[in-house]
């Protein structure tokens, strides 16, 4: 096993979730890894997109029981045939147990990253206190964690600086994720002030397949896109008159739009003032704190080209020189002891 945190073989684990294994995968191999990836809900065919489905949706019952276990003998049958010397596991509650065994048993350097709240995934705190060091992107849970005597560190969200796209401009302000009321509100507001709007994601969308899969059938009332590829949405938020940032009720951690959204070099507008942890509000990215003031920075900006501009290519600045996935995986690094 190499003592150097530079130039390990790198086992991934992790969900499929928008594709951001590969900006993970590209990060470390940018700081001199191998990586080798295992995306434990990536369904080969159908019958494991239905088992992926069950194991995630019906949990507790014999079948979603099943779906697990064959969702953990994969990704024991990819740690054992890796050879890896340092393993980061994203997220992974849907393993279990069995597969945490398996680590331990490995005996490899291992890292698990949080990128949600724990509030929404399946851990003890018994099961965390076993794994090893742990980074999530919630300070809350950080610091509950460490009070439980579990190592664990705080590791933010970042920006994929190396993902390729193209800018689309289309006019108007943007949000890309999923629709929850507090964000229709929002955008309802910003389209009754005459402001250009538009939001994109399936729960959005009125294409037919995206209204049955996701029994949205009520129109959210404004103009409303697809999921997008990681790419297409980076190059959505570039081009937008605007790009909001619409965190839930009970997120204590930062999106990754907090990061992408300036990344890309889009005029980032965020509903959280404790951004000024990461840019200078209002040289750097914007904040909103109600529906008025929302609408006041959107319509500044367009009046006001020059200075949204200022403010993209600082916001953009900053993310480059210190917000990038890249960055964020010497983090990661540090915990490989």
């Amino acid at each position: 096993m190499s003592s150097s945190a530079r130039g390990r073989r790198v086992l991934l684990v992790s969900p499929v979730f928008h594709g951001y294994w590969r900006a993970v995968r590209d990060a470390l191999e940018a700081r001199g890894h191998t990586v080798v990836v295992h995306c434990y809900d990536a369904p080969a065919n159908l019958r494991q997109l239905v088992r992926n489905k069950v194991a995630h949706e019906l949990p507790g019952r014999a079948a979603a029981r099943s779906a697990q276990r064959a969702i953990c003998d994969s990704a024991v049958t990819a740690l054992r045939e890796s050879r890896a010397d340092a393993l980061l596991v994203i997220k992974a509650d849907l393993l279990g147990e069995r597969w945490w065994q398996a680590v331990a048993e490995a005996r490899v350097p291992t890292v698990l990253w949080l990128y949600d709240e724990l509030t929404r995934m399946d851990y003890s705190l018994e099961t965390l206190r076993e794994i090893g060091p742990i980074v999530s992107y919630s300070p809350r849970d950080v610091a509950r964690l460490r009070a439980e005597g579990i190592a664990a560190t705080y590791l933010p969200d970042g920006f994929d600086s190396l993902a390729e796209f193209v800018a689309r401009p289309t006019g108007a302000a943007t949000f890309v994720g999923a629709r929850y009321p507090g964000r229709e509100r929002l955008m309802r507001r910003l389209a009754a002030a005459g402001i250009p709007v538009k939001a994109y994601g399936r729960e959005w969308s009125r294409r037919p397949w995206d209204i049955v899969r996701t029994r949205r059938f009520a129109s959210p009332g404004i103009p409303a896109g697809p999921d997008l590829p990681r790419n297409d949405y980076y190059g959505v938020m570039a081009g937008s008159l605007a790009a909001l940032n619409i965190h839930g009720d009970d997120h204590d951690g930062f999106t990754m739009r907090t990061f992408e959204a300036p990344g890309v070099g889009g005029l980032h507008l965020v509903d959280r003032p404790d951004v000024d942890r990461y840019y200078d509000v209002g040289t750097e990215t914007l904040v909103f704190t109600s529906p008025e003031e929302l609408v006041d920075h959107v319509a500044r900006a367009q009046r006001e080209p020059q200075w949204a501009g200022a403010i993209r290519e600082a916001g953009r600045a900053r993310t480059l020189a210190e917000h990038t996935l890249v960055h964020r995986m010497g983090t990661v690094e540090a915990q490989w002891h």
